[in-house]
């Protein structure tokens, strides 16, 4: 058996080998961070041998809850992905096992989406008439950061949509590709009639760097991008720095920031309640925009999710937060599982990245509906 993580996400330690029924493994801390749960690795063995695998250090991870009832990801092509039998064990050992159909097999925390896959996502959408692509500034390392402009500037509306801050929430930019896709899309009615009000500004990995580094939820200095809105540096967070400083110029009339949850199997949103400006008019907007999602996704739910900050107890350093304070508008953390959804569960591939992609699509359907009620 060869284990090997040297590529775009990979991340992993190898423990023994020794055993084919039980390979160990250990999973790696973020660059700079003590953050850890995100694994992606190859694994070549024989095809037809079934092989076991054991993650050592589980109950050292960040979120040692997001284990339970979790089920590994495998595939052997790198597109389609399917979940494979995992165990927490009685001392937070995760173990998983699988009978190769083929010599080598690429097994994940969730689906990946790689830096590759971004790239072509920017350079796609920038062949659209209706789409501009523009580098606000780089990351730590060096990379681009990626604006999609979509639609007419002179348009009344500003809405802002990001994903992926925490750079293992693969489902985030999967999401984040299927509303760009929607929305570039000359035949779709809604699209069309949305950009007739409303240009989208639109960021599809806040953190390329953590993303290709293997990452959990932090960037290549150790940040952790969604507790620093408040207060970002061009040394420890210039993602949200150039991303902030946007927004200020352009304005926001609403915005979705998009992510996974490592722990709770349901898609579920959080708003705004705690920030010292929340108002009967934006609660309104939160509810009605729960409501249409709802009607538009069975994917979609209202009953599980975070507790509602007390008012004036929000964590402005939180991005929902921070803009919907700073803007006055509707603000949502759109969370999506890890695991699968509990509320329409597929035992084959659980969550995934086609379903955050139809889920990024749906999220157009209220935000057509709220248009004109936003301000």
């Amino acid at each position: 058996m060869k284990i090997n993580s040297s590529f775009d996400s990979g991340n992993i330690e190898v423990v023994s080998t020794d055993d084919a029924s039980n390979i160990t493994l250990n999973i790696p801390a973020d660059s700079n961070s003590e953050f850890k749960q995100w694994f992606h690795f190859k694994a070549h063995g024989e095809a037809g041998k079934e092989y076991g695998f054991e993650i050592l250090n589980a109950k050292d991870c960040s979120y040692v809850d997001g284990w339970e009832n979790y089920q590994a990801v495998a595939s052997y092509d790198r597109q389609y992905w399917f979940r494979v039998e995992t165990e927490l064990t009685a001392d937070k050992t995760l173990k998983f096992k699988h009978q190769f159909e083929q010599a080598t097999v690429y097994f994940s925390y969730f689906e990946p989406y790689s830096y590759e896959r971004h790239q072509n996502l920017i350079q796609v959408a920038q062949l659209s008439e209706d789409c501009e692509h523009r580098i606000i500034g780089e990351t730590v390392d060096g990379r681009d950061m990626d604006l999609l402009v979509i639609g007419n500037e002179s348009k009344e509306r500003k809405i802002w949509i990001t994903a992926r801050q925490h750079p293992g929430e693969t489902m985030a930019e999967w999401c984040a590709e299927g509303l760009i896709e929607r929305l570039l899309d000359p035949t779709d009615a809604l699209s069309r009639s949305l950009l007739e009000k409303a240009v989208f500004y639109v960021v599809p990995n806040m953190n390329v760097d953590g993303s290709y580094r293997g990452n959990l939820r932090s960037n290549a200095a150790g940040a952790n991008l969604n507790r620093e809105w408040q207060n970002p540096s061009l040394e420890k967070s210039p993602e949200v720095y150039h991303v902030r400083q946007t927004m200020q110029q352009t304005g926001v009339d609403a915005y979705l920031d998009l992510h996974g949850d490592e722990a709770l199997p349901y898609v579920f949103v959080a708003g705004t309640e705690g920030v010292p400006s929340y108002s009967s008019k934006i609660k309104e907007l939160e509810d009605e925009f729960k409501s249409i999602l709802m009607a538009v996704n069975p994917d979609f739910q209202d009953k599980f999710g975070y507790d509602k900050d007390e008012p004036g107890k929000a964590n402005l350093t939180v991005a929902n937060a921070w803009v919907g304070e700073e803007f006055n508008c509707l603000s949502y953390t759109l969370e999506m599982p890890f695991k699968e959804n509990a509320n329409l569960p597929n035992p084959e591939t659980g969550w995934s990245g086609e379903r955050s992609y139809v889920l990024g699509q749906t999220l157009l359907n209220p935000l057509y509906q709220l248009i004109d009620k936003l301000r």
